[in-house]
């Protein structure tokens, strides 16, 4: 953690909280890091299909993906850890909802990548 602010007090938190905290941040990177096997996997895998368009934007947008959760994963945690010490409300945080349009758009790159292949 960084060094604390002028006039804001800090204090180390309940363990339980900090280790929900981490456990939380590993749940997100392994997501992301399953996204760049798909990605990977897609490039790899399906390097016969028809379409190498399709094949590529399905992988690069599965490896975006990716590094978007992974860095905002660590944001994240960063944001609570900081909050639990100073005895804040936890902020809130668009991961989900990038992980939701991610998702979708790679289902529908994928979904149309079979129909017109």
């Amino acid at each position: 953690m960084s060094e604390p602010e002028a006039g804001v007090e800090e204090r180390e938190p309940d363990y339980r909280f900090t280790l929900a905290n981490e456990r939380t941040f590993l749940a997100w990177i392994r997501t992301a890091l399953g996204l760049l096997a798909g990605g990977v996997a897609v490039d790899q895998l399906a390097a016969s299909a028809a379409n190498g368009s399709a094949r590529i934007a399905v992988s690069l947008t599965c490896i975006g993906l990716s590094t978007a959760l992974a860095s905002g994963a660590y944001s994240r945690w960063r944001s609570i850890q900081r909050a639990m010490r100073r005895d804040e409300s936890l902020p809130s945080f668009g991961l989900i909802r990038i992980l939701a349009v991610g998702t979708i758009v790679i289902a529908v790159l994928a979904g149309s990548a079979i129909v017109f292949s």
